[in-house]
Protein backbone atom coordinates (compact mmCIF):
# COMPACT_ATOMS: atom_id res chain seq x y z
CA UNK A 1 0.00 0.00 0.00
CA UNK A 2 1.20 3.38 -1.17
CA UNK A 3 2.22 5.68 1.87
CA UNK A 4 0.27 8.83 1.02
CA UNK A 5 -2.63 9.55 3.92
CA UNK A 6 -5.55 7.29 3.45
CA UNK A 7 -8.80 9.71 2.15
CA UNK A 8 -12.10 7.68 1.29
CA UNK A 9 -15.54 9.26 0.73
CA UNK A 10 -19.15 8.35 0.22
CA UNK A 11 -20.72 10.63 -2.47
CA UNK A 12 -24.57 9.41 -2.66
CA UNK A 13 -26.83 11.47 -4.88
CA UNK A 14 -29.72 12.93 -2.76
CA UNK A 15 -32.71 11.47 -4.51
CA UNK A 16 -34.27 9.60 -2.00
CA UNK A 17 -34.00 6.73 0.60
CA UNK A 18 -30.64 5.14 1.52
CA UNK A 19 -30.90 1.80 0.88
CA UNK A 20 -28.72 -0.46 3.46
CA UNK A 21 -26.18 -1.47 0.75
CA UNK A 22 -25.09 2.22 0.72
CA UNK A 23 -25.15 2.21 4.46
CA UNK A 24 -22.87 -0.82 4.18
CA UNK A 25 -21.00 1.13 1.65
CA UNK A 26 -20.35 3.89 4.27
CA UNK A 27 -19.81 1.28 6.74
CA UNK A 28 -16.74 -0.03 4.92
CA UNK A 29 -15.33 3.52 4.20
CA UNK A 30 -15.37 4.45 7.53
CA UNK A 31 -13.81 0.93 8.95
CA UNK A 32 -11.29 1.19 6.45
CA UNK A 33 -10.61 4.91 7.47
CA UNK A 34 -10.35 4.55 11.11
CA UNK A 35 -8.13 1.57 10.68
CA UNK A 36 -5.76 2.90 8.76
CA UNK A 37 -6.04 6.52 11.26
CA UNK A 38 -7.49 7.93 7.55
CA UNK A 39 -9.65 11.10 6.73
CA UNK A 40 -13.30 10.07 5.95
CA UNK A 41 -15.62 12.21 3.26
CA UNK A 42 -19.11 12.85 2.78
CA UNK A 43 -19.51 14.46 -0.71
CA UNK A 44 -22.90 15.19 -2.03
CA UNK A 45 -23.55 14.65 -5.73
CA UNK A 46 -25.98 16.55 -6.83
CA UNK A 47 -25.26 17.24 -10.59
CA UNK A 48 -28.55 15.46 -11.77
CA UNK A 49 -30.81 18.37 -10.96
CA UNK A 50 -34.03 16.47 -12.50
CA UNK A 51 -33.37 13.32 -9.96
CA UNK A 52 -32.85 16.26 -6.81
CA UNK A 53 -34.71 15.18 -3.67
CA UNK A 54 -35.79 18.29 -1.07
CA UNK A 55 -34.71 16.77 2.14
CA UNK A 56 -33.14 14.15 1.28
CA UNK A 57 -29.40 15.15 2.20
CA UNK A 58 -30.69 16.14 5.65
CA UNK A 59 -31.95 12.37 5.66
CA UNK A 60 -28.89 11.01 4.43
CA UNK A 61 -27.00 13.25 7.22
CA UNK A 62 -29.35 11.89 9.86
CA UNK A 63 -29.04 8.49 8.71
CA UNK A 64 -25.33 8.51 9.51
CA UNK A 65 -25.30 10.01 12.77
CA UNK A 66 -28.32 7.73 13.79
CA UNK A 67 -25.66 4.59 12.77
CA UNK A 68 -22.97 6.64 14.52
CA UNK A 69 -20.62 6.67 10.99
CA UNK A 70 -20.55 10.82 11.12
CA UNK A 71 -17.89 12.04 8.27
CA UNK A 72 -14.68 13.46 9.17
CA UNK A 73 -15.79 16.04 5.97
CA UNK A 74 -18.79 17.21 4.26
CA UNK A 75 -21.36 19.77 3.88
CA UNK A 76 -22.77 19.45 7.02
CA UNK A 77 -19.28 20.72 8.71
CA UNK A 78 -16.80 21.76 5.76
CA UNK A 79 -13.36 20.69 5.44
CA UNK A 80 -10.00 21.43 3.50
CA UNK A 81 -11.43 21.09 0.25
CA UNK A 82 -15.12 22.51 0.68
CA UNK A 83 -17.24 22.74 -0.88
CA UNK A 84 -18.81 19.37 -0.40
CA UNK A 85 -21.47 19.70 -2.86
CA UNK A 86 -21.15 19.38 -6.42
CA UNK A 87 -23.64 21.84 -7.68
CA UNK A 88 -21.29 24.58 -5.35
CA UNK A 89 -18.60 23.31 -7.74
CA UNK A 90 -19.73 23.65 -11.04
CA UNK A 91 -17.53 26.28 -12.23
CA UNK A 92 -14.53 23.95 -11.44
CA UNK A 93 -15.48 21.33 -14.29
CA UNK A 94 -15.53 23.20 -17.40
CA UNK A 95 -11.83 23.94 -17.16
CA UNK A 96 -11.30 20.28 -16.95
CA UNK A 97 -13.40 19.19 -19.72
CA UNK A 98 -11.82 22.14 -22.43
CA UNK A 99 -8.88 20.41 -21.26
CA UNK A 100 -9.83 17.06 -22.38
CA UNK A 101 -11.00 18.56 -26.15
CA UNK A 102 -8.13 20.78 -26.25
CA UNK A 103 -6.08 17.50 -25.83
CA UNK A 104 -7.84 15.29 -28.47
CA UNK A 105 -9.81 13.10 -25.77
CA UNK A 106 -12.89 14.39 -25.91
CA UNK A 107 -15.22 16.67 -28.24
CA UNK A 108 -18.17 18.63 -28.47
CA UNK A 109 -21.49 17.38 -29.63
CA UNK A 110 -24.38 19.91 -31.01
CA UNK A 111 -26.45 16.98 -31.71
CA UNK A 112 -30.45 17.93 -30.90
CA UNK A 113 -32.48 15.59 -29.01
CA UNK A 114 -34.63 15.14 -32.17
CA UNK A 115 -30.96 13.92 -34.16
CA UNK A 116 -30.22 11.59 -31.59
CA UNK A 117 -33.54 10.13 -31.46
CA UNK A 118 -33.27 9.75 -35.36
CA UNK A 119 -29.55 7.98 -35.14
CA UNK A 120 -31.45 5.54 -32.18
CA UNK A 121 -34.31 4.56 -34.51
CA UNK A 122 -31.55 4.22 -37.90
CA UNK A 123 -29.31 1.80 -34.82
CA UNK A 124 -32.79 0.07 -33.98
CA UNK A 125 -33.41 -0.59 -37.79
CA UNK A 126 -30.01 -1.98 -38.54
CA UNK A 127 -30.49 -4.57 -35.76
CA UNK A 128 -29.14 -2.92 -32.73
CA UNK A 129 -30.99 -3.23 -29.55
CA UNK A 130 -29.28 -0.88 -27.77
CA UNK A 131 -27.70 2.00 -29.77
CA UNK A 132 -24.77 3.45 -28.26
CA UNK A 133 -23.66 6.99 -29.05
CA UNK A 134 -20.37 5.13 -30.00
CA UNK A 135 -16.78 5.23 -32.23
CA UNK A 136 -18.77 4.00 -35.11
CA UNK A 137 -22.00 6.49 -34.60
CA UNK A 138 -19.99 9.52 -33.99
CA UNK A 139 -18.62 9.74 -37.47
CA UNK A 140 -21.93 10.12 -39.01
CA UNK A 141 -22.88 12.74 -36.04
CA UNK A 142 -23.00 16.71 -35.45
CA UNK A 143 -19.40 16.81 -33.42
CA UNK A 144 -16.62 19.14 -33.17
CA UNK A 145 -14.59 15.63 -35.12
CA UNK A 146 -17.21 15.73 -37.82
CA UNK A 147 -17.57 19.35 -38.32
CA UNK A 148 -14.86 21.95 -39.58
CA UNK A 149 -12.95 23.88 -36.84
CA UNK A 150 -14.67 27.01 -38.42
CA UNK A 151 -17.94 25.98 -37.70
CA UNK A 152 -17.40 24.52 -34.51
CA UNK A 153 -15.89 28.32 -33.47
CA UNK A 154 -18.90 29.64 -34.26
CA UNK A 155 -21.28 27.02 -33.02
CA UNK A 156 -19.42 27.65 -29.64
CA UNK A 157 -19.11 31.64 -30.33
CA UNK A 158 -23.32 31.71 -30.79
CA UNK A 159 -23.60 29.58 -27.35
CA UNK A 160 -25.48 26.91 -29.10
CA UNK A 161 -26.13 23.98 -26.38
CA UNK A 162 -23.23 21.58 -26.55
CA UNK A 163 -22.48 19.02 -24.39
CA UNK A 164 -18.55 17.81 -23.99
CA UNK A 165 -18.35 13.71 -24.86
CA UNK A 166 -14.92 11.42 -24.30
CA UNK A 167 -13.53 10.12 -27.35
CA UNK A 168 -12.94 6.45 -26.32
CA UNK A 169 -10.59 4.55 -28.12
CA UNK A 170 -11.42 1.82 -30.35
CA UNK A 171 -9.93 -1.78 -29.54
CA UNK A 172 -8.01 -0.83 -26.67
CA UNK A 173 -7.47 -2.50 -23.19
CA UNK A 174 -7.75 -0.66 -19.94
CA UNK A 175 -6.94 -3.12 -17.11
CA UNK A 176 -6.79 -2.04 -13.19
CA UNK A 177 -6.67 -4.18 -9.81
CA UNK A 178 -9.36 -4.48 -7.64
CA UNK A 179 -8.69 -4.37 -3.98
CA UNK A 180 -11.48 -7.43 -4.11
CA UNK A 181 -11.54 -8.63 -7.03
CA UNK A 182 -8.07 -8.56 -8.42
CA UNK A 183 -7.11 -8.32 -12.36
CA UNK A 184 -10.41 -6.72 -13.92
CA UNK A 185 -9.94 -5.82 -17.86
CA UNK A 186 -12.39 -3.82 -20.21
CA UNK A 187 -12.48 -3.47 -23.91
CA UNK A 188 -12.59 0.07 -25.15
CA UNK A 189 -14.82 -0.65 -28.29
CA UNK A 190 -17.85 -1.73 -26.10
CA UNK A 191 -18.11 1.27 -23.80
CA UNK A 192 -19.73 4.24 -25.22
CA UNK A 193 -18.91 8.20 -26.04
CA UNK A 194 -20.35 9.58 -22.41
CA UNK A 195 -21.31 12.78 -21.71
CA UNK A 196 -18.73 14.67 -19.68
CA UNK A 197 -20.50 18.20 -19.71
CA UNK A 198 -23.83 18.72 -20.14
CA UNK A 199 -25.57 21.24 -21.58
CA UNK A 200 -26.52 23.28 -18.57
CA UNK A 201 -22.52 23.37 -17.71
CA UNK A 202 -23.08 20.72 -14.97
CA UNK A 203 -21.23 17.71 -15.13
CA UNK A 204 -21.73 14.30 -15.15
CA UNK A 205 -20.65 11.73 -12.34
CA UNK A 206 -18.45 10.34 -14.39
CA UNK A 207 -16.09 13.76 -15.05
CA UNK A 208 -17.45 15.04 -11.60
CA UNK A 209 -16.29 11.89 -9.51
CA UNK A 210 -12.51 12.35 -11.16
CA UNK A 211 -12.22 15.69 -10.69
CA UNK A 212 -13.46 15.68 -6.86
CA UNK A 213 -11.80 12.63 -5.96
CA UNK A 214 -8.14 13.89 -7.64
CA UNK A 215 -8.57 17.65 -6.00
CA UNK A 216 -10.02 16.10 -2.37
CA UNK A 217 -6.78 13.56 -2.33
CA UNK A 218 -9.07 10.05 -2.46
CA UNK A 219 -5.98 7.61 -2.09
CA UNK A 220 -9.27 4.45 -2.20
CA UNK A 221 -12.82 4.57 -3.69
CA UNK A 222 -15.35 1.97 -2.50
CA UNK A 223 -18.13 1.67 -4.68
CA UNK A 224 -20.92 -1.15 -5.67
CA UNK A 225 -20.08 -3.78 -8.15
CA UNK A 226 -23.38 -1.72 -10.32
CA UNK A 227 -20.45 1.05 -10.94
CA UNK A 228 -17.63 -1.71 -12.52
CA UNK A 229 -18.94 -1.17 -16.10
CA UNK A 230 -18.26 2.76 -15.69
CA UNK A 231 -14.77 2.02 -14.22
CA UNK A 232 -12.85 2.13 -18.15
CA UNK A 233 -14.27 5.70 -18.46
CA UNK A 234 -12.96 6.89 -15.28
CA UNK A 235 -9.54 5.30 -15.42
CA UNK A 236 -8.86 6.88 -19.11
CA UNK A 237 -9.92 10.28 -17.51
CA UNK A 238 -7.61 10.06 -14.80
CA UNK A 239 -4.98 8.91 -17.37
CA UNK A 240 -5.97 11.66 -19.99
CA UNK A 241 -6.27 14.42 -17.28
CA UNK A 242 -2.16 13.39 -16.50
CA UNK A 243 -3.04 12.23 -12.87
CA UNK A 244 -2.81 8.40 -13.47
CA UNK A 245 -0.14 8.67 -10.36
CA UNK A 246 -2.72 10.22 -8.65
CA UNK A 247 -5.81 7.83 -9.24
CA UNK A 248 -6.97 6.35 -5.87
CA UNK A 249 -6.84 2.29 -5.61
CA UNK A 250 -10.36 0.59 -6.37
CA UNK A 251 -12.60 -1.61 -4.44
CA UNK A 252 -16.05 -2.53 -5.99
CA UNK A 253 -18.15 -4.00 -3.24
CA UNK A 254 -20.66 -6.87 -3.51
CA UNK A 255 -24.30 -6.81 -4.37
CA UNK A 256 -26.79 -6.99 -1.18
CA UNK A 257 -29.00 -10.15 -2.86
CA UNK A 258 -32.69 -10.62 -2.48
CA UNK A 259 -33.45 -13.48 0.36
CA UNK A 260 -33.15 -16.03 -2.23
CA UNK A 261 -30.18 -14.67 -4.31
CA UNK A 262 -31.51 -13.87 -7.58
CA UNK A 263 -30.98 -10.65 -8.27
CA UNK A 264 -29.85 -6.86 -6.39
CA UNK A 265 -32.30 -6.45 -2.95
CA UNK A 266 -34.71 -3.29 -3.78
CA UNK A 267 -37.28 -1.61 -1.98
CA UNK A 268 -39.73 -3.40 -3.53
CA UNK A 269 -38.51 -6.46 -2.13
CA UNK A 270 -38.99 -5.19 1.10
CA UNK A 271 -42.53 -4.41 0.51
CA UNK A 272 -43.45 -8.05 -0.87
CA UNK A 273 -41.68 -9.74 1.73
CA UNK A 274 -42.76 -7.25 4.44
CA UNK A 275 -39.04 -6.20 6.12
CA UNK A 276 -37.10 -2.39 5.50
CA UNK A 277 -34.35 -2.03 3.20
CA UNK A 278 -33.78 1.68 4.04
CA UNK A 279 -31.73 2.86 6.95
CA UNK A 280 -34.75 5.04 8.28
CA UNK A 281 -38.07 6.18 7.32
CA UNK A 282 -38.40 8.09 4.31
CA UNK A 283 -41.31 9.94 3.48
CA UNK A 284 -41.10 10.57 -0.79
CA UNK A 285 -42.25 14.24 -0.81
CA UNK A 286 -43.33 13.88 -4.75
CA UNK A 287 -45.54 10.66 -4.20
CA UNK A 288 -45.91 11.18 -0.07
CA UNK A 289 -45.12 7.49 0.07
CA UNK A 290 -43.70 6.48 3.23
CA UNK A 291 -41.14 3.93 3.12
CA UNK A 292 -40.18 1.79 6.84
CA UNK A 293 -36.34 2.02 7.99
CA UNK A 294 -34.60 -0.43 10.34
CA UNK A 295 -34.71 2.16 12.93
CA UNK A 296 -38.93 2.53 13.46
CA UNK A 297 -38.97 -1.34 13.06
CA UNK A 298 -37.48 -1.29 16.36
CA UNK A 299 -33.42 -2.12 15.26
CA UNK A 300 -30.97 -0.62 17.57
CA UNK A 301 -28.03 1.45 15.62
CA UNK A 302 -25.48 -0.90 17.10
CA UNK A 303 -27.21 -4.17 15.92
CA UNK A 304 -27.90 -2.58 12.30
CA UNK A 305 -24.11 -1.81 11.80
CA UNK A 306 -23.02 -5.38 13.11
CA UNK A 307 -25.36 -6.50 10.90
CA UNK A 308 -24.40 -4.78 7.34
CA UNK A 309 -20.75 -5.78 8.27
CA UNK A 310 -21.13 -9.33 8.51
CA UNK A 311 -23.01 -8.78 4.67
CA UNK A 312 -19.51 -9.60 2.57
CA UNK A 313 -17.49 -9.09 4.89
CA UNK A 314 -15.85 -11.48 7.83
CA UNK A 315 -13.39 -11.84 10.14
CA UNK A 316 -12.26 -15.34 9.27
CA UNK A 317 -13.61 -16.64 12.30
CA UNK A 318 -16.47 -18.02 14.23
CA UNK A 319 -17.34 -14.31 15.96
CA UNK A 320 -20.42 -12.91 14.70
CA UNK A 321 -20.82 -9.96 17.43
CA UNK A 322 -18.69 -7.08 17.42
CA UNK A 323 -18.80 -3.67 18.82
CA UNK A 324 -17.54 -0.78 16.24
CA UNK A 325 -14.10 -0.67 18.23
CA UNK A 326 -13.77 -4.66 17.07
CA UNK A 327 -14.80 -4.12 13.84
CA UNK A 328 -12.10 -0.99 13.31
CA UNK A 329 -9.22 -3.01 14.75
CA UNK A 330 -10.54 -6.31 12.35
CA UNK A 331 -11.74 -4.86 9.15
CA UNK A 332 -9.35 -5.54 5.74
CA UNK A 333 -10.75 -4.72 2.72
CA UNK A 334 -8.76 -8.39 1.43
CA UNK A 335 -11.97 -10.08 3.47
CA UNK A 336 -14.83 -8.38 1.51
CA UNK A 337 -16.21 -11.44 -0.53
CA UNK A 338 -16.49 -11.36 -4.51
CA UNK A 339 -19.85 -12.66 -4.10
CA UNK A 340 -23.10 -11.28 -3.35
CA UNK A 341 -24.36 -11.29 0.06
CA UNK A 342 -27.72 -12.43 0.46
CA UNK A 343 -29.94 -10.52 2.69
CA UNK A 344 -32.08 -12.31 5.26
CA UNK A 345 -33.88 -10.56 7.80
CA UNK A 346 -34.46 -13.55 10.33
CA UNK A 347 -30.97 -13.40 11.16
CA UNK A 348 -30.90 -9.53 10.97
CA UNK A 349 -33.75 -9.90 14.04
CA UNK A 350 -31.19 -12.33 15.22
CA UNK A 351 -28.36 -9.76 15.53
CA UNK A 352 -31.31 -6.92 17.31
CA UNK A 353 -32.03 -9.32 19.58
CA UNK A 354 -28.62 -10.33 21.01
CA UNK A 355 -27.61 -6.23 20.98
CA UNK A 356 -31.41 -5.89 23.21
CA UNK A 357 -30.29 -9.14 25.46
CA UNK A 358 -26.94 -7.35 26.02
CA UNK A 359 -28.26 -3.72 26.88
CA UNK A 360 -28.44 -2.41 30.49
CA UNK A 361 -32.44 -2.32 31.49
CA UNK A 362 -31.92 1.57 31.95
CA UNK A 363 -30.60 2.17 28.68
CA UNK A 364 -33.40 -0.52 26.87
CA UNK A 365 -35.97 1.25 29.30
CA UNK A 366 -35.71 4.81 28.06
CA UNK A 367 -35.74 3.34 24.52
CA UNK A 368 -39.13 1.55 25.25
CA UNK A 369 -40.76 5.18 26.87
CA UNK A 370 -42.25 6.51 23.35
CA UNK A 371 -44.05 3.40 23.29
CA UNK A 372 -45.47 4.21 26.75
CA UNK A 373 -45.88 7.81 26.13
CA UNK A 374 -48.03 6.89 22.61
CA UNK A 375 -50.26 4.73 25.23
CA UNK A 376 -50.72 7.59 27.45
CA UNK A 377 -48.69 5.66 29.85
CA UNK A 378 -45.94 7.26 32.15
CA UNK A 379 -44.56 4.90 34.90
CA UNK A 380 -41.90 5.34 36.95
CA UNK A 381 -38.17 5.10 34.90
CA UNK A 382 -36.99 2.68 37.76
CA UNK A 383 -39.95 0.41 37.08
CA UNK A 384 -39.87 0.52 33.31
CA UNK A 385 -35.96 -1.08 33.38
CA UNK A 386 -37.14 -3.31 35.80
CA UNK A 387 -39.77 -5.00 33.67
CA UNK A 388 -37.47 -4.42 30.53
CA UNK A 389 -35.32 -6.56 32.20
CA UNK A 390 -37.71 -9.21 32.98
CA UNK A 391 -38.99 -9.52 29.13
CA UNK A 392 -36.05 -8.25 26.87
CA UNK A 393 -34.80 -12.01 26.87
CA UNK A 394 -38.26 -12.68 24.62
CA UNK A 395 -37.76 -9.36 22.56
CA UNK A 396 -36.33 -8.81 18.92
CA UNK A 397 -37.80 -5.17 18.57
CA UNK A 398 -37.85 -2.65 21.80
CA UNK A 399 -41.63 -2.40 20.66
CA UNK A 400 -41.88 -5.74 21.93
CA UNK A 401 -41.13 -4.81 25.44
CA UNK A 402 -44.43 -4.13 25.51
CA UNK A 403 -46.23 -7.62 23.74
CA UNK A 404 -44.25 -9.60 25.94
CA UNK A 405 -45.34 -7.02 29.83
CA UNK A 406 -48.07 -4.88 28.71
CA UNK A 407 -49.57 -6.78 31.93
CA UNK A 408 -47.07 -4.70 34.00
CA UNK A 409 -48.35 -1.33 32.77
CA UNK A 410 -52.33 -2.14 33.03
CA UNK A 411 -54.01 -4.67 34.66
CA UNK A 412 -56.58 -7.41 32.38
CA UNK A 413 -59.34 -6.13 31.10
CA UNK A 414 -60.01 -9.93 30.06
CA UNK A 415 -59.33 -13.61 31.13
CA UNK A 416 -58.20 -17.17 29.66
CA UNK A 417 -61.38 -17.86 31.74
CA UNK A 418 -61.73 -21.45 29.88
CA UNK A 419 -57.69 -22.48 31.19
CA UNK A 420 -59.12 -21.85 34.75
CA UNK A 421 -62.92 -23.13 34.59
CA UNK A 422 -62.57 -27.22 34.26
CA UNK A 423 -60.70 -27.19 37.19
CA UNK A 424 -61.82 -24.43 39.52
CA UNK A 425 -63.22 -25.79 42.65
CA UNK A 426 -64.72 -23.63 45.56
CA UNK A 427 -62.03 -24.80 47.35
CA UNK A 428 -59.59 -23.05 44.96
CA UNK A 429 -61.78 -19.57 45.41
CA UNK A 430 -61.17 -19.95 49.39
CA UNK A 431 -57.47 -20.60 48.65
CA UNK A 432 -57.04 -17.20 47.25
CA UNK A 433 -59.28 -15.35 49.31
CA UNK A 434 -57.37 -16.87 52.65
CA UNK A 435 -54.22 -15.83 50.75
CA UNK A 436 -55.12 -11.63 50.24
CA UNK A 437 -54.90 -12.16 54.03
CA UNK A 438 -51.71 -13.87 54.33
CA UNK A 439 -49.69 -11.72 51.97
CA UNK A 440 -51.47 -8.72 52.83
CA UNK A 441 -49.58 -9.41 56.23
CA UNK A 442 -46.10 -10.37 54.85
CA UNK A 443 -43.55 -7.90 56.06
CA UNK A 444 -41.34 -8.81 52.90
CA UNK A 445 -42.99 -8.76 49.43
CA UNK A 446 -40.25 -10.87 47.42
CA UNK A 447 -40.81 -13.36 45.15
CA UNK A 448 -39.15 -16.05 47.04
CA UNK A 449 -41.19 -15.37 50.70
CA UNK A 450 -44.40 -14.99 48.18
CA UNK A 451 -43.33 -18.94 46.61
CA UNK A 452 -42.92 -20.35 50.15
CA UNK A 453 -46.15 -18.54 51.40
CA UNK A 454 -47.71 -19.91 48.61
CA UNK A 455 -46.73 -23.54 49.11
CA UNK A 456 -47.53 -23.46 52.77
CA UNK A 457 -50.73 -22.38 52.57
CA UNK A 458 -51.99 -25.16 49.64
CA UNK A 459 -50.04 -27.76 51.66
CA UNK A 460 -51.91 -26.79 54.51
CA UNK A 461 -55.36 -26.76 52.52
CA UNK A 462 -54.25 -30.22 51.03
CA UNK A 463 -54.17 -28.67 47.38
CA UNK A 464 -51.31 -29.16 44.62
CA UNK A 465 -49.54 -25.96 44.40
CA UNK A 466 -49.10 -26.35 40.76
CA UNK A 467 -52.98 -26.62 40.33
CA UNK A 468 -53.09 -23.18 41.25
CA UNK A 469 -49.97 -21.60 39.99
CA UNK A 470 -51.40 -21.55 36.74
CA UNK A 471 -55.02 -19.46 38.19
CA UNK A 472 -52.78 -17.24 39.62
CA UNK A 473 -50.66 -16.38 36.28
CA UNK A 474 -54.26 -15.63 34.89
CA UNK A 475 -55.05 -13.13 37.75
CA UNK A 476 -52.28 -11.34 37.22
CA UNK A 477 -51.31 -11.06 33.41
CA UNK A 478 -54.62 -12.50 31.90
CA UNK A 479 -53.18 -15.38 30.12
CA UNK A 480 -50.77 -18.07 29.87
CA UNK A 481 -47.79 -15.86 29.64
CA UNK A 482 -44.64 -13.90 31.17
CA UNK A 483 -41.97 -14.53 33.52
CA UNK A 484 -42.05 -16.54 36.59
CA UNK A 485 -45.53 -15.61 38.25
CA UNK A 486 -43.90 -15.12 41.67
CA UNK A 487 -41.46 -12.23 40.29
CA UNK A 488 -44.12 -10.71 38.29
CA UNK A 489 -46.21 -10.60 41.77
CA UNK A 490 -43.18 -9.20 43.54
CA UNK A 491 -42.77 -6.25 40.45
CA UNK A 492 -46.42 -5.50 40.48
CA UNK A 493 -46.25 -4.98 44.47
CA UNK A 494 -48.15 -5.73 47.21
CA UNK A 495 -51.25 -3.57 46.65
CA UNK A 496 -51.83 -4.22 42.76
CA UNK A 497 -51.70 -8.13 43.59
CA UNK A 498 -54.03 -8.19 45.73
CA UNK A 499 -56.32 -5.91 43.68
CA UNK A 500 -55.60 -8.04 40.38
CA UNK A 501 -56.81 -11.22 42.27
CA UNK A 502 -59.94 -9.81 44.04
CA UNK A 503 -60.83 -8.65 40.15
CA UNK A 504 -60.00 -12.15 38.87
CA UNK A 505 -62.05 -13.75 41.46
CA UNK A 506 -65.20 -12.54 40.88
CA UNK A 507 -65.16 -13.29 37.66
CA UNK A 508 -63.52 -16.93 38.21
CA UNK A 509 -66.56 -17.15 40.30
Amino acid sequence: MSQKKVRVRFAPSPTGGLHLGGVRTVLFNYLFARHHGGDFVLRIEDTDQTRFVPGAEEYILECLRWCGLEADEGPHKGGPYAPYRQSERKALYRQYGEQLVNAGFAYYAFDTPEELEAMREVEKARGNHSPQYNHSVRKTMRNSLTLDAAEVKTLLEKGTPHVIRIKMPENETVAFTDMIRGEVSFQTSTVDDKVLLKADGMPTYHLAVVVDDYLMKISHAFRGEEWLPSAPVHILLWKYLGWEAEMPQWAHLPLILKPDGNGKLSKRDGDRLGFPVYAMNWLDPKTNELTQGFRERGFLPEAFVNMLAMLGWNAGSEQEIFSIDELIQQFSIERVHKGGAKFDYDKAKWFNHQYIVKKDDATLAKLFQPVLAEKGLAPEEAYVAKVTGLVKERCHFINEIWDHGFFFFVRPDKYDVEAVKPKWTPEKQAFFESWITEIGALPDFTFAALEDNFKQLATAKNIKPGELQLPFRIMLCGGKFGPPVFVIAETLGKEETIERIKQALAIFA
